[in-house]
């Protein structure tokens, strides 16, 4: 069994808008939390800044511990050809925007980043971790 390890954040501003980060692989393109997977060695609140700036240009404070989910995904499921199945453990935290400037990942994981009004979440194509991470932080 394959095991990827990753840190997300949910992200609201003053006029209580969510950042969420556009995911693309091949032809699937979906609305995700912003975050990423653990570099060898690196502290999960470190990988939530690290990747947060990649993907959306900002600075952040990370702040609270909102969960960890876990799911294995079986190899007929994944996204990545493979034999075996993948068990996925997503750390999210909350986290406060403290510098930067909105800008779009080039040649990563996503290639847009966006704030979304509250309502307007549930209209996006997204992945399921939006729904709970969103769950975690009190929002849905």
């Amino acid at each position: 069994m394959d095991m990827r390890v990753a840190a997300y954040a949910v992200v609201t501003d003053d006029d209580d808008r969510i950042l969420l980060a556009r995911w693309i692989d091949g032809r699937r393109v979906a609305w995700t939390m912003p975050g990423g997977g653990l570099e060898a060695g690196e502290d999960p609140e470190a990988t939530v800044r690290r990747e947060l700036r990649e993907e959306t240009g900002y600075s952040v404070k990370v702040g609270e511990l909102l969960g960890i989910h876990s799911r294995v995904i079986p190899a007929t499921q994944r996204v990545q050809k493979s034999d075996s199945p993948l068990h996925t453990l997503r750390i999210v935290y909350r986290a406060s925007v403290t510098g930067g400037k909105l800008r779009f990942e080039t040649e990563g994981s996503t290639d847009m980043a966006e704030w979304f009004p509250r309502d307007a979440v549930a209209g996006l194509q997204r992945v399921k971790l939006v729904d709970i991470a969103l769950r975690m932080a009190g929002i849905l």
